[in-house]
């Protein structure tokens, strides 16, 4: 895999990142409050955790 490719891919990993940690952040901290919004925060950290992990695997190629 070349650099470009490499820092494309870690480029994507934090935008996609700060996308949806910001969101869950707004949820929690809006209408919906911290105890409604939790639900929300579990798909993105399992979400986070599979694109690492698939992005990791890839970058070891």
């Amino acid at each position: 895999m070349k650099l470009s490719e490499k820092l494309t891919v870690i480029l994507g990993i934090a935008l996609v990142s700060i996308f949806v940690i910001g969101l869950a952040w707004s949820i929690s901290t809006g209408l919906a409050g911290f105890w409604r919004g939790l639900p929300f925060w579990i798909i993105v950290i399992f979400c986070l955790f599979l694109l690492i992990k698939d992005s990791l695997k890839d970058l070891k190629k």
